[in-house]
């Protein structure tokens, strides 16, 4: 029996580990990303590529006739570097990188979204559902999508936690 809870209290604490390790790399993962896209977003290669699915999304292409074509690269760059800073004040602050997960949640909605708006990005061969380049290039934000799902979870369990631990 003490065998037995020995092993299994060795167990939990792997799947500890592993869950703490998969949300930091997770976080820290987006981090990475996201500041590299927003600072490429202010080069005019990046501004040039996104247009097209920006430009066919029925939430975003209205930005075009107000900010042109780099001033929506420049703006989707500023939020996108916003979003990975509060993501990776996570040691300072959990309620922060809370807000920066929703914000991953939000950009990442949106660019799957992209998936149904572009023409050609899904299309149709043999029956089935196939992704040309665009899709293929945006199928990545699902994976990145959940991993904000996963952090955002974790940062407001802790701001909760640091709430009760303040009263």
């Amino acid at each position: 029996m003490l065998f037995a809870e020995m092993a299994n209290h060795k167990e939990k604490r792997i799947a500890e580990l592993l869950e703490s390790a998969g949300i930091n790399i997770s976080r820290y993962g987006l981090v990475f990303a996201l500041l590299l896209i927003g600072i490429l977003k202010f080069t005019s290669p990046e501004a040039n590529g996104i247009q097209p699915l920006v430009n066919h999304s029925p939430l975003l292409s209205w930005m075009y006739l107000v900010l042109g074509k780099q001033g929506v690269s420049n703006l989707i760059g500023i939020i996108e570097i916003l979003v990975a800073t509060l993501l990776a004040l996570r040691p300072i602050s959990s309620r922060a990188s809370f807000v920066g997960s929703c914000g991953a949640i939000v950009t990442f909605l949106l660019t799957t979204s992209f998936l149904f708006s572009t023409p050609g990005a899904l299309q149709l061969r043999n029956g089935l559902q196939i992704l040309d380049d665009t899709g293929q290039f945006l199928i990545k934000d699902l994976v990145l999508l959940g991993a904000s799902i996963l952090t955002g979870a974790e940062a407001l369990r802790a701001s909760k936690s640091n709430a009760e631990q303040s009263r």
